[in-house]
């Protein structure tokens, strides 16, 4: 008897902790979550920690509620000059209101992912077809972040998801723009290339002229001084050999006689067509010079 009722304690025990495991769940920090009722949404304000639903009558929806990351496929847009362009972007969202993330989305995360795509690329294929290539390049990037951001927010808010940040990563031309593009720019660095040559032999042929005008002057100032110390010594030393000249006439002249007779005798010729009485021979003729 004893031991039936212990059986039946035993067993409403049990049941009655089965009915409290499943009907306690529990609601973690980094999680949102809702309750259903018979598909219906009927609560969907839940801080962490653990609350109580009615089984088999209620479902409770967990999600993510951390930062997400939707890293979506490259897009090509056109820009305000009608170019295509390659965009690779990614996104940074979480739930905002997980009742309308639910009702939107079912809670499909592949379903998530498309619909956000969406709108992203709506906002970007806006602000890119504002710009130029140049601008969503290098020229306007912080503030196109700022652009996308916001309104792809506002259009993710019907999810209700909130889209934190929007981030391009890398933006490439097309093959066949890109080639077209290389092409201008090969053509305008050989342009500039072109003139820093011109400019450079126009700069050389300046030097080169500079240089051989201060060598002509640099010669000609040379010769100058040249011949006017040339003139100079030659003026000394006709005022010496003047000098000289005058202390002594006889011996000078016998002196340029001896001299002469040298240069004769070390020529090397051995004819010589003198009148006979040339003053050359005086010293030959008179042993004290006289003529």
């Amino acid at each position: 008897m004893n031991s039936g009722k212990f059986g039946l304690f035993g067993a409403a025990a049990v049941i009655l902790f089965g009915i409290i495991y499943s009907s306690a769940f529990v609601v973690n920090q980094w999680e949102v979550a809702l309750k259903l009722r018979l598909g219906e949404i009927i609560d969907s304000d839940y801080e962490p920690g653990l609350h109580w639903m009615v089984p088999v009558l209620n479902e409770v929806k967990k999600f993510d509620g951390r930062i997400q990351t939707l890293d979506a496929q490259p897009q090509r847009f056109l820009t305000i000059e009608k170019k295509d362009v390659i965009v690779d972007s990614y996104a940074k969202w979480r739930i905002s209101n997980v009742a309308q993330f639910y009702r939107s989305t079912g809670g499909n995360s592949a379903k998530t992912s498309r619909l956000l795509a969406e709108r992203i690329n709506t906002s970007l294929r806006d602000e890119f077809g504002k710009r130029t290539i140049q601008e969503v390049v290098s020229g306007e990037r912080a503030e196109i972040m700022a652009l996308l951001t916001k309104d792809a927010d506002e259009k993710a808010a019907e999810l209700g998801v909130e889209i934190l940040d929007v981030r391009v990563k890398q933006i490439d031309l097309p093959p066949e723009v890109s080639e077209s593009v290389y092409d201008r720019m090969r053509a305008e660095r050989e342009r500039v290339a072109r003139d820093l040559r011109a400019q450079g032999a126009e700069a050389a042929e300046r030097i080169r002229a500079d240089a051989d005008r201060q060598q002509t002057v640099i010669l000609a100032d040379a010769f100058k001084e040249a011949e006017e110390l040339r003139g100079n010594g030659d003026g000394k030393s006709a005022a010496i050999y003047a000098n000289a000249f005058n202390k002594n006439r006889e011996f000078y002249s016998f002196y340029r006689s001896l001299n002469a007779y040298r240069g004769m005798f070390n020529s090397g010729s051995d004819i010589m067509v003198l009148e006979p009485d040339s003053e050359l021979f005086q010293y030959f003729k008179n042993a004290e010079g006289e003529r």
